[in-house]
């Protein structure tokens, strides 16, 4: 099949080489459906490049742990709060050191929720259903999660013992890299369309948001780990299927091999919800303490929580026939269009809400959905994208100067990580405003909302 490569001519000039190479060899692989697609936010990534998009034939075609990625459902979540920066902002620095203190970051960072291996199997298995059965949710937080928090189908005998050593004791933490969470401002000039804005409950001029972004750790690390090499060895001995790349290794999806990925990935899935939910309920619980009022008077909900490493099942139109495909998104996000299903019904009018993180010297945005998104599946970006190597930002940038430039500039930043900071500087992305820009152009989602940060935890 073809290849197709989102952007304006800037970004798209912009790819690194090895974006057209990984976009090429995706469109070789078996059963894919119409293109092999890659976002404005694209980067090289591992067998797909981030920021890649494919559908697959599910009887005719393949599952590739490539196309998902190690961090399995990497996602990020947006909270509204009823307060405005005037009212946080005497105690933003109290509130960031507070969150910074009960949402443990950083390499190898453990939750404060004790789980034994036997218990995580149920974590596994039911995702943020567990969450709120263990007094970690509320029923509206799974209304407001795809898939409602839980993939079905999860099986925990699918999963290494290895993963689960890896995973149990990881609930409820931020991780490294470029994972985070963030206090954000809706200014008015900054509503692109206040209709919309509103109806994903941003309503007040100055209104204060958190949004965050983290994934399954090293318990989704080890399950693509261990299924990369199993179905490499399985794709060439057992299916003769030949691939231009075996950073691509994959197998057909109705294969006993493929659908034991499938419901190991599942596994991390559930994983991750639980984990951005876990760190919901802290952030309700710093938020009372500092302010000295429950959340609910504080007017902390969630707007919506999406995935963007993922496989999926889903229902869409190829060649104008409604059918089953397989859809992987890696370093992209779902954007279901006005009046889909799988959206929840107070979204059904105006598309799902997508959550578009940026750099931390930057911004970040709300989109929605749009109709015209059946072109790429309903997938759009996911974030702002790398243009520069952790290892080369590290050399440009120096941790205290951008934390001290951060700081003049009204951003507040606690850090696990020196070396992680200046590997996160706004200069190693791509134009966050360019790329969501690309998006609207090109008709796979809508500009809602711009938020500029004022505090930032990192790992």
């Amino acid at each position: 099949m073809p290849a197709r490569l989102y952007g304006t001519r800037k970004l798209v000039e912009a790819f690194d080489a090895g974006v057209y190479e990984q976009v090429t060899n995706v469109a070789t692989l078996p059963g894919i459906l119409k293109y092999s697609f890659c976002m404005p936010d694209g980067h090289w990534g591992y067998g797909f490049p981030i920021g890649g998009v494919a559908a697959f034939d599910p009887d005719e075609g393949v599952i590739s742990p490539g196309g998902i990625g190690f961090d399995i459902n990497c996602g990020m979540r947006l909270v509204r709060t009823g307060l405005t920066v005037d009212e946080v902002r005497p105690d933003l620095e109290k509130l960031v050191n507070r969150l910074f203190e009960r949402i443990p970051s950083g390499v190898g960072s453990t939750g404060f929720v004790k789980l034994k291996e036997d218990e995580f199997l149920t974590v596994m298995e039911k995702g943020s259903r567990w969450c709120l059965e263990n007094g970690y949710a509320l029923p509206e937080d799974l209304e407001y999660t795809e898939e409602k928090g839980c993939m079905e189908g999860a099986d925990p005998t699918k999963v290494s013992h290895k993963a689960v050593q890896r995973g149990y004791n990881q609930i409820g933490t931020l991780g490294s890299g470029n994972h985070y969470l963030e206090l954000q401002v809706a200014r008015q000039e900054n509503i692109y369309d206040p209709g919309l804005a509103g109806a994903f409950g941003i309503t007040v001029p100055g209104q204060v948001v958190v949004m965050y972004h983290c994934g399954s750790r090293g318990f989704g690390h080890q399950v693509a780990t261990d299924y990369l090499h199993i179905l490499l060895d399985a794709m060439e001995k057992k299916y003769g299927i030949h691939i231009i790349d075996k950073e691509l290794s994959c197998a057909p999806f109705r294969s006993p091999e493929g659908q034991d990925y499938f419901s190991a990935m599942k596994c991390a899935v559930n994983m991750s919800f639980a984990n951005r939910q876990v760190i919901l309920h802290r952030i309700r619980e710093v938020f009372s303490d500092v302010f000295g009022r429950s959340p609910e008077d504080l007017g902390i909900r969630q707007v919506y929580d999406v995935t963007h490493n993922t496989a999926k099942l889903e229902e869409h139109a190829v060649d104008g026939v409604m059918r089953q495909v397989l859809i992987h998104r890696k370093g992209a996000t779902r954007a279901f269009g006005p009046g889909m299903r799988d959206i929840p019904e107070e979204y059904r009018d105006t598309g799902q809400p997508v959550i578009i993180g940026g750099s931390m010297e930057t911004g970040s945005y709300l989109l929605a959905g749009v109709e015209s998104g059946s072109q790429t599946f309903y997938s759009t970006a996911h974030g702002s994208g790398r243009t520069m190597s952790r290892h080369s930002a590290k050399k440009i940038y120096h941790a205290r100067q951008l934390i001290k430039d951060m700081r003049e500039r009204g951003i507040y930043v606690r850090t696990s990580s020196m070396k992680g900071i200046a590997e996160e500087a706004g200069g190693a992305y791509k134009d966050i405003d360019e790329v969501v820009a690309a998006a609207e152009v090109a008709g796979v989602s809508r500009r809602v909302a711009r938020f500029i940060p004022i505090g930032n935890i990192k790992g």
